[in-house]
C-alpha cells in the first residue's frame, strides 16, 4: 500500500496523485509540487489515503512543502498578469490575421512559461506568432489547440437545468455518452433538446443511464404484445418507466379499451437488446450530423 494524497491544478481539473511524505496535509489545503510543466501550486482535493501500488503511476513525486502566504499572494498576481496576457496575444493573433479564437492564458507557477489555449477549425501555422510573444514576455510560449468541450469546461456558464455545468464545477474527464442514452431514458431525439452548451451531447446523460437500463429491463417495449395477470391480452401503447406502469389496448367484447398496470402484472418476453430508433427524416439528419461531430470530438480529445 502507498499513502497518496489528490491534488488539482485547475478547477474540476484531473486529480494527480503525489506522496505527502511527512507533512500533515488535510482536504482543502494549498502545496507546491514538481509536475512535468516544472514546480506548480495546487489545491488538495483528496486527503491522505492508502492505495494499492498498482494503482499508482510511479514513480510517485513528493509535495516539496507546504504552500504559504507568499505562494498565495503570487498565485494571485499571476492571475492579474494572465489578463494581461489574454489581451496582448488576441493584438497578435489580429496582427497575423490568425483564424483563431483565444479562450485562456495560464502561467505556470515559477513564470518559466506562459500557455494560451485556442480553438480553431483546422490545423494553424502559429510559429510567427509565438516568436513574437515571446519577445514581449521573455519566457517559453505554448500555444495550445482545444477542442469545443475543453473550451467549455475552462469558460463555464449554466446549463438547461440552470445549474453550473458539469464539466466546469465537478466533471474531472470527460465521459463518453451516445443517443442511444437518450433513448434509453424516453428523451426527445431532438439534437437541440438533447445537447449542452458546447454543441456536443449533454455529459449528464450518463448519470442516469445504468438505472434506466435496469427499469427498462423490467418492462415491455412499445407494440409489444403482453398478456395479463387477469387473462386479457393487448398491445403496449406507453410505459412509464420510473413509476414501473404500462399502458396496454386490451379487447374486451369485442370492444377496444386502454388500461394501465404494473410491470409484474404482465406476462411478456424479455426485452430485446437492440432497439430501433424511430426517427423522422429531418431528425435523422441532425442526428448523424451529431454524431459525426461527436466522433470527431472524441479522436480530438486522444
Amino acid at each position: 500500500m502507498v499513502k497518496i494524497i489528490g491534488v488539482r491544478f485547475r478547477n474540476a481539473g484531473k486529480i494527480y496523485y503525489f506522496s505527502p511524505r511527512k507533512f500533515h496535509i488535510n482536504k482543502g489545503d494549498h502545496v507546491i509540487v514538481e509536475t512535468a510543466r516544472g514546480i506548480e501550486y495546487g489545491t488538495v482535493v483528496m486527503g491522505p489515503k492508502e492505495l494499492p501500488e498498482n494503482e499508482v503511476i510511479q514513480p510517485l513525486k513528493p509535495v516539496i512543502r507546504m504552500a504559504d502566504s507568499e505562494d498565495d499572494m503570487k498565485v494571485e498576481k499571476n492571475h492579474e498578469k494572465e489578463k494581461e496576457a489574454i489581451k496582448i496575444c488576441q493584438e497578435k493573433i489580429k496582427k497575423h490575421n490568425l483564424e483563431m479564437k483565444l479562450i485562456d492564458a495560464e502561467y505556470t507557477f515559477d513564470n518559466n512559461k506562459v500557455l494560451f489555449y485556442f480553438t480553431a477549425d483546422g490545423r494553424i501555422d502559429f510559429r510567427d506568432l509565438v516568436k513574437d510573444l515571446a519577445s514581449v514576455f521573455k519566457m517559453r510560449i505554448e500555444l495550445r489547440q482545444i477542442g469545443v468541450r475543453d473550451e467549455t469546461k475552462i469558460v463555464g456558464g449554466i446549463g438547461i437545468c440552470g445549474r453550473a455545468l458539469c464539466c466546469h464545477s465537478y466533471l474531472s474527464e470527460f465521459i463518453p455518452v451516445s443517443i442511444k442514452m437518450a433513448k434509453e431514458q424516453n428523451l426527445s431525439l431532438n439534437p437541440s433538446k438533447i445537447s449542452g452548451v458546447c454543441g456536443r451531447l449533454m455529459c449528464c446523460l450518463k448519470n442516469e443511464e445504468e438505472t434506466y437500463e435496469y427499469l427498462n429491463s423490467k418492462l415491455p417495449g412499445i407494440g409489444d404484445m403482453v398478456q395479463t395477470d387477469d387473462g386479457l391480452k393487448g398491445e403496449v401503447q406507453s410505459v412509464s418507466v420510473l413509476r414501473q406502469l404500462v399502458k396496454i389496448i386490451v379487447d374486451i367484447d369485442g370492444e377496444k379499451e386502454a388500461r394501465e398496470y404494473k410491470a409484474d402484472q404482465l406476462k411478456f418476453r424479455a426485452r430485446r437488446k437492440k432497439e430501433k430508433i424511430s426517427v423522422d427524416d429531418k431528425e435523422l439528419k441532425e442526428l448523424e450530423e451529431l454524431e459525426k461531430k461527436e466522433g470527431k470530438s472524441k479522436k480530438d480529445e486522444k
